[in-house]
């Protein structure tokens, strides 16, 4: 009998390849969100059910009599969103899935790799602590009431709608005008950036998984890449050679403070990350996709509409502001 599982979310850059990959393997899946328009439209095979998660008697009518073996819930930011998830599901499900960040894992970090046993502390970003919030609820409910969890952790994670760095299009923009784009640092510090097809195809293997319950994983692909190789990929896509100028990320933090948080707290920081454990549980898997392949579909993507690339003024008078002041 195939697997029913309720994906919370569904249309988001993770999310969606997840659905796809698990309809792909047979499961019977669910989706509840709030029926908006979305540029990640579900598959025909999914069926759609409405209601605002945030909205406990929404969800409850939404799910009606409906039972699953699986709930996965990709939009838990904040303890209480978990709060409501256990008091949903508690009983009535064979496993729950949570995906958290690896942004949770401890900045600075003491070593590398990054296994999944490595501390969560993220003194920086507000939005990683509550996802550490969120997990140490959901592992109190296992340890306590046999709550049967499961916890994911992405690390930067992509599909052809996002442009994962500093500036996002404007930065693309700016290349291809022949202005200077801000790289953080000396652009050295090692990333990981992972296609959602190849997440998701790793993350099936966990859905109805025994083995996975009561335990964590993250999910990343093994590809390191310095931040000026970042840029340089999606400039070269985008047929135009980048003006790199390197700022240290305290003062991108301190003239733009709005990108500290994320900043300061995951991307100024080098991550390799260990994937022995989800690999167990994933025979065969390995990321696939290269981020040469994955910058030229977002690229593509971008010039088929020209209503997908505008640039964003706010975020060009940033870039000057500190070419200026730093440059």
């Amino acid at each position: 009998m195939a697997k029913k599982v309720l994906f919370i979310g569904g249309t988001g850059i993770i999310s969606s390849a997840c659905v796809r990959s698990a309809i792909a393997d047979g499961m019977e899946v669910f989706v509840l969100n709030r029926g908006k328009t979305s540029r990640r439209p579900l598959p025909d095979e999914a069926r759609v059910l409405i209601g605002d998660v945030r909205d406990t008697a929404a969800v409850r009518d939404a799910l009606d009599d409906l039972d699953f073996d699986v709930v996965v819930d990709f939009v838990g930011f904040m303890p209480d969103h978990i709060e409501t998830d256990i008091a949903l599901f508690q009983g009535s499900v064979g496993q729950f899935v949570y995906i958290s960040s690896a942004s949770a894992y401890q900045k600075p970090l003491a070593q590398l790799p990054i296994t999944e046993s490595t501390p969560l502390a993220n003194r920086f970003w507000e939005y990683s602590r509550d996802k550490i919030a969120c997990e140490a609820l959901l592992n109190a409910a296992y340890r306590d009431k046999g709550f049967p969890v499961t916890i994911v952790r992405p690390s930067s994670t992509y599909d052809k709608t996002c442009l994962p760095f500093l500036g996002e299009w404007t930065a693309i923009d700016r290349m291809r005008r022949g202005l200077p784009v801000v790289v953080p640092g000396d652009g050295t510090s090692l990333w990981v950036l992972t296609h959602h097809e190849d997440f998701a195809n790793a993350f099936v293997s966990l859905l109805g998984n025994p083995h996975a319950i009561g335990d964590t994983f993250h999910i990343t692909s093994d590809e390191l890449q310095t931040w000026n190789q970042i840029f340089l990929t999606l400039g070269h896509a985008a047929g135009c050679e980048p003006q790199l100028v390197h700022i240290a990320s305290d003062s991108i933090a301190k003239t733009v403070p709005e990108w500290g948080p994320p900043l300061l707290g995951d991307a100024a920081h080098s991550v390799i990350f260990d994937n022995s454990k989800i690999k167990r549980l994933a025979p065969g898997w390995a990321a696939r996709i290269p981020f040469a392949q994955g910058a030229a579909e977002m690229i593509r993507w971008r010039d088929e509409d020209g209503a997908r690339r505008v640039a964003d003024p706010t975020v060009d008078a940033a870039f000057d502001a500190l070419v200026a002041a730093y440059v």
